[in-house]
C-alpha cells in the first residue's frame, strides 16, 4: 500500500508538472485531444508490449484529460495492429506500440508486408528497452561467452540453440551470435519462449537468450548459467553478468525495443506534446524503478532519436536476415 500510495502521488504530481509546460498548454488550446484516444498493441494482453501500453497510459490520461485505452489486436506477426495505425485516422486519436517485429519484418516479409515502416508512421518516441540473457544449460562446459564460443567452434552443429519462433527476436539474436562469433550452432524454433526455456531447463536445448524477466529467476537459482546481456550496461538483477561487449562480441547487440508511434501524417505539434508525457514519464524516478523491476530499462526519447533508432535497426537486421537467408515461419 505504501508503494502504490508513493506512485500515485508521484503520477499527480508528474502530471501537473507537464500540465504546466508551454507545449501542453498550447496542444490544449487546440482542444486535443476530443475523445477517448486509442493506444493499439499489435500483440494479445499479458506481453511485454501490452505492459508498457498499461505503464504509459494512465499518466496520458492525467494529462490530458482524456481516457487513453489499451486496443489489444495481435495477429500476423505484430501486422494487423501495426497496419491499422498505419491506416488510422492522422488526427492523434489513435497511436500504437511497436517492438522489434516493426523493424525486423522489413527484412522479413519483405513485399509481404502491408505497409512501409520508414514512411506510414510517425515516430513519438522510444519507450524502452528489453536486455537480453545468453544462458545454458548448466551441463554446458563453459562458464564465460569465450568459453561457450570455443566449445561450439569444437563442436560445429552440435549446440542446440531454442528460440521463440522463427524470425522472432530471439531467433535473430542467436543468428547475429552466430554470425559475430563464427560458430555453427543447431537453431530449434519453438512456438514461443516459454517452452524454449522450459526445454532449455530440461536438458532439451543447450542454450537460448531470453529476458530478464523471463529468466531471472532460474539465473538466480543456477538453474541455468547466464553467459552475457545485451545493452550498453549490466542488468540491475543479474549484476554479476557482463554485458556482450565486456564479453569480447560487442557485435551481439540484439536488444528488443519498444516504442510508439502514430500515422504518417499526425500533426507535429501532437508528436512532440505526446513525445513529451513519454519522455517524463519514463525518466520518472517511480517509473523508471518499476520498469527496472520487471526486466526493462525505461528511455522516453524524442521523436527524432526514435526516427534515427529505427532506421538504424532496419539496416541491422535486414543485414542479418540477408546473410542468413532467414525465412519466415
Amino acid at each position: 500500500m505504501r508503494s502504490f500510495t508513493r506512485r500515485t502521488i508521484v503520477g499527480s504530481g508528474l502530471a501537473t508538472a507537464l500540465s504546466a509546460s508551454p507545449l501542453l498548454r498550447t496542444a490544449k488550446a487546440q482542444n486535443y485531444p476530443q475523445r477517448p484516444v486509442k493506444i493499439i498493441v499489435p500483440y494479445a494482453a499479458g506481453g511485454a508490449s501490452d505492459i508498457i501500453a498499461r505503464l504509459i497510459s494512465p499518466e496520458m490520461e492525467r494529462t490530458l484529460g482524456q481516457p487513453f485505452i489499451v486496443d489489444n489486436r495481435g495477429g500476423g506477426a505484430s501486422m494487423v495492429g501495426t497496419q491499422a495505425v498505419a491506416t488510422a485516422s492522422p488526427d492523434g486519436h489513435t497511436i500504437g506500440i511497436v517492438d522489434s517485429a516493426f523493424v525486423i519484418n522489413p527484412s522479413l516479409f519483405r513485399a509481404k508486408l502491408p505497409y512501409n515502416t520508414k514512411t506510414d508512421f510517425g515516430p513519438i518516441s522510444l519507450l524502452a528497452t528489453s536486455p537480453l540473457v545468453l544462458v545454458v544449460h548448466p551441463s554446458v562446459p563453459a562458464n564465460t561467452l569465450q568459453e561457450f564460443v570455443a566449445l561450439a567452434k569444437a563442436q560445429p552443429g552440435k549446440i542446440n540453440f531454442a528460440s521463440a519462433g522463427l524470425g522472432t527476436a530471439i531467433h535473430l539474436a542467436g543468428e547475429q551470435l552466430r554470425q559475430a562469433a563464427e560458430i555453427d550452432i543447431f537453431h530449434v524454433p519453438y512456438r514461443g519462449g516459454g517452452p524454449a526455456i522450459t526445454d532449455l531447463i530440461g536438458g532439451q536445448v543447450q542454450m537460448t537468450f531470453a529476458t530478464v524477466a523471463a529468466i531471472g529467476q532460474q539465473v538466480r537459482q543456477r538453474v541455468v548459467r547466464a553467459l552475457a546481456v545485451t545493452g550498453d550496461s549490466r542488468v540491475a538483477q543479474l549484476p554479476d553478468v557482463p554485458t556482450m561487449a565486456e564479453a569480447g562480441l560487442p557485435a551481439v547487440d540484439a536488444t528488443p525495443i519498444f516504442g510508439m508511434v502514430g500515422p504518417a501524417a499526425l500533426a507535429p505539434l501532437i508528436i512532440d506534446m505526446l513525445a513529451e508525457v513519454a519522455r517524463k514519464t519514463f525518466k520518472g524516478e517511480a517509473l523508471r524503478f518499476r520498469m527496472t523491476e520487471l526486466g526493462f530499462v525505461s528511455v522516453g526519447s524524442s521523436p527524432s532519436e526514435f526516427a534515427t533508432r529505427i532506421n538504424e535497426e532496419i539496416a541491422k537486421w535486414t543485414g542479418i536476415v540477408e546473410k542468413g537467408n532467414i525465412q519466415p515461419g
